[in-house]
Formats: structure tokens, C-alpha cells, sequence
């Protein structure tokens, strides 16, 4: 028995700073929200590609790291108690009756009288390695992210990639000792000798290889692989151009995420170069409902910042609150002085 689709006033599709913002924006006007996220954390780029880059151009803090404004804007949106879906897409947008029937990637439904797309530059997709029939064990022996370590208990344990992804998860298994006693054996394989990961974690990582826990091939790339019964058994590397075979049970492929539009490119917006185009007044797409706002949104002079993003935001959300409940005079209030306001966001007016 199919569940019912669930009424809502506002959907967000991404949980970057945009669409956090988005959320604390519809909150300040009385509208709650549902925001959902491709990826398995909140933060979009910020989290997932660097978390520990320093940023400079938010206005009244002079400097913070991306992790650190995502924890704040977090903070920030606490008193509206957002519904969060990670590791879940939109997969499609229906129009019904001056609402939508968005359907996500885990048959969740909602019914809702506005979109707002905070996508940044697309949902982030495994970059996958390219060798001729290795997609077709996707999920068996290759994976691009772990969903349950003890899964991979007792492997031959492949490692590629150079950046945080594969050090951590290198670094993880060589160092949990029940892996270890399971009969599991790390390798990591990276096509240079140098890392894109931080320093911390490479010199973890060394020292583990020089302890014998893991077993380090640099200059080295995938030429082959071998199955028996579809169960992976050997690979072939090439290391600094000779061919060297390993065993081999599980691979972990880490070479970083790239961004595609996904099925948003399915919705019959306007769409120009992988943006969407949107008006200046309300950051509204071409179809009525549905804004865009940070980079994934076009207009006349766009730049692309996440100060422009959060103004964005703030717009799309007056002009969703007209949607959300037409007729109704929208007063511009502050923070500062209104006690409605105040009492949304859980504080007394000192």
C-alpha cells in the first residue's frame, strides 16, 4: 500500500548555505520546510569538497572555515525545525493543481506550493573509473562510497584516489584493529606521489605504510582486473609503467565528486550552460512556484558568491509567501524590533 504524499508549503533541493539560508528565510515569515540533499551530509560543497578552506567574504565574520560557517547557518535554523532528507534526490516534478508532486529517489512524496532549487552547481556525482565492463559490478566488489565498513571486513581492500576521501578511509581500516583481525588488508593505489588530501592525514598514512598495514602503490594506475564467478580476485596495475598483479576482494574507488544537473534538467526550465535562468525580483524560474537561487541560478550580472546567494534567498522567500498564501500583505519586519519575529526565532527582546 503506497503511502500518501505529504502536504508541505516549501521544498528545498540542496543543503548548501543557500539552501540552509533558505530555510532560515521561510522561517522568519512563519513557513515551514523540507529540504532534501543528494549527498549523505549536510553543507553541499562546503562539507563535502572542502570543509577546511577559509572564507573571507561573509559579511561581520572575518574569517571562517566552510565547515564552520555550515555549523553556524545549522545553528542558525534551529528554532524552525526543518525536515531533512539526506542521500535522497528529487527525481521528479509534476504539476498539480497550482501545486507540484515531487517524487524523490526514495519514493518520499510531497505536494508542494513551492520549489526552491539551492543546488549549487548540480548534485554531486561519483567521479567513476573508466575501464571497458567494470560498471557492471557497481555495488558488488566496486564501490565509490562505504555504506557499512563491516561489510568490508575480512577483504583484499583496493584503495584509489589521493585526496581526504581515500586517505581517511585508508587510514581508517589499516587502523581498526578488528579489520585487521577479520583477515582484511588495505592497499592504496594513486597515480602520483603527491596527495590532495591534508598533511595530517598523508603522514598518517605514510607511517601506516612503513608499519606494513597498508600497502602503498604511487605512480600507479588500473590497467586490468580479473573475476572468477563475477567475485573479484586479482588486479593489474600499471606502477611507474610495469605491470604488477594484486590480489584483490573489494575496490574503493575515491576520485572525487563532479557536479551534473541531474533530473533537474528534466523540468522543463529554462536553462542556459548547466544555470537557470530567474528574474531579479523574485529569483523566480520560468515556471510559477519554482525559484533558484546560489549558483545554479542566471540572471543579468550573476555572480556567483554565497553572500549573493543568502540575498537570494530572502527574496525568493517574500515572493513565496505570496504563493503560499495569496491575498495576504507581506510586512517587512526586523529582527531587531518585531516581537513576532523574535518569538519565531525563541528570544525575548532585550
Amino acid at each position: 500500500m503506497s503511502q500518501e504524499p505529504k502536504n508541505i508549503d516549501a521544498l528545498i533541493v540542496g543543503a548548501g548555505p543557500c539552501g540552509i539560508f533558505q530555510i532560515f528565510e521561510l522561517g522568519l515569515l512563519g513557513i515551514d520546510s523540507v529540504i532534501i540533499d543528494s549527498m549523505e551530509k549536510i553543507g553541499g560543497q562546503c562539507s563535502e569538497l572542502y570543509p577546511d578552506k577559509p572564507i573571507y567574504d561573509i559579511p561581520g565574520i572575518p574569517v571562517c572555515s566552510a565547515q564552520e560557517l555550515v555549523d553556524n547557518l545549522m545553528e542558525q535554523i534551529e528554532p524552525f525545525n526543518p525536515e531533512i532528507h539526506l542521500g535522497e534526490e528529487v527525481v521528479s516534478v509534476e504539476s498539480k493543481n497550482e501545486s507540484y508532486l515531487v517524487t524523490t529517489s526514495t519514493n518520499n512524496q510531497f505536494i508542494t506550493k513551492t520549489i526552491f532549487i539551492a543546488g549549487g552547481v548540480g548534485s554531486f556525482q561519483a567521479r567513476k573509473i573508466k575501464l571497458k565492463g567494470i560498471d557492471g559490478f557497481e555495488g558488488k566488489w566496486l564501490h565509490y562510497k562505504v555504506k557499512n565498513k563491516k561489510d568490508l571486513f575480512g577483504k583484499n581492500l583496493v584503495i584509489f584516489g589521493g585526496g581526504d576521501s581515500a586517505l581517511d578511509w585508508a587510514n581508517d581500516f589499516a587502523s581498526n584493529n578488528e579489520f585487521i583481525d577479520s583477515g582484511g588488508k588495505v592497499t592504496l593505489v594513486h597515480r602520483r606521489d603527491e596527495y590532495r588530501g591534508v598533511t595530517a592525514s598523508v603522514k598518517t598514512m605514510k607511517a601506516l605504510a612503513n608499519e606494513g598495514r597498508i600497502n602503498l602503490y604511487e605512480k600507479s594506475t588500473l590497467k586490468s582486473y580479473s573475476v572468477d564467478n563475477e567475485n573479484l580476485k586479482t588486479l593489474t596495475l600499471l606502477v611507474e609503467k610495469e605491470e604488477k598483479i594484486i590480489p584483490a576482494d573489494s575496490m574503493l574507488v575515491c576520485f572525487g565528486l563532479s557536479p551534473k544537473l541531474g533530473p533537474i534538467a528534466e523540468w522543463n526550465l529554462e536553462i542556459n550552460k548547466k544555470s537557470i535562468e530567474v528574474d531579479t525580483e523574485k529569483f523566480q524560474t520560468n515556471l510559477p512556484g519554482i525559484f533558484a537561487i546560489g549558483d545554479i541560478s542566471n540572471y543579468p550580472g550573476k555572480k556567483k558568491l554565497i553572500l549573493s546567494g543568502f540575498h537570494e534567498a530572502a527574496l525568493a522567500a517574500f515572493a513565496a509567501k505570496a504563493i503560499i498564501e495569496p491575498g495576504k500583505k507581506v510586512h517587512l519586519q526586523y529582527t531587531t524590533t518585531s516581537p513576532k519575529l523574535q518569538e519565531r526565532l525563541g528570544v525575548s527582546e532585550k
